[in-house]
């Protein structure tokens, strides 16, 4: 019988580093990850992919998905839904896989709720101007919506302490490394 596979949940504020740092060890085999897609209701951004970054659904799709019970959380930011759909979730688990989530912080509590045991990992900026230098080095976004995620960002770090563990991305090798040695020690162990 197949181990069932850990449920990861990594978050942390909007410009952070998350995908950067993921990057460095998601295709380590001894890993046995996989990346979970969520769903947005939101705009594809440049070089996205759907299936890929996201699944890029209409509102009355995801409101479909999301009042069936078929998202394991979900939230709504800038006029935006994003949620992650609970079936393809559970099926990697199933077949062994550590299945990685990279959710704000409301999802994390959603996610808790459903699977107390999950593994959470908050990533924190070095410092507050940091993330703000690297959100507007993005330009992806109107000053708005800038000043939107560094608003939520604030609120976001207050959080830190519904995380099992706080990695600060000041140094993205150093991060993920960090973050691997977490992973494999929760594989190792029977909680």
């Amino acid at each position: 019988m197949t181990k069932k596979g850990l449920l990861i949940v990594v978050s942390g504020p909007s410009g952070v580093g998350k995908g950067t740092v993921l990057k460095e060890f998601m295709n380590d085999p001894d890993l046995k990850l996989s990346y979970s897609v969520s769903m947005t209701t939101r705009e594809k951004r440049p070089g996205e992919v759907d299936g890929i970054n996201y699944y890029f659904v209409t509102k009355e799709e995801f409101e479909k998905v999301r009042d069936e019970g078929g998202l394991l959380e979900w939230t709504e930011f800038v006029g935006n839904y994003y949620g992650t759909p609970l079936a393809g979730v559970e099926k990697l688990r199933n077949e062994g896989r550590n299945v990685l989530l990279e959710i704000e912080v409301n999802g994390c509590r959603q996610v808790k709720e459903k699977v107390p045991d999950a593994l959470t990992i908050f990533i924190v900026p070095p410092s507050m101007k940091e993330l703000e230098k690297r959100i507007r080095g993005r330009k992806t976004e109107p000053e708005e919506i800038v000043q939107q995620r560094l608003a939520k960002a604030e609120k976001e770090l207050e959080s830190t302490g519904n995380y099992r563990y706080v990695v600060c991305n000041d140094d993205v090798k150093l991060a993920a490394d960090i973050i691997r040695v977490i992973i494999r020690h929760h594989m190792e162990r029977d909680f």
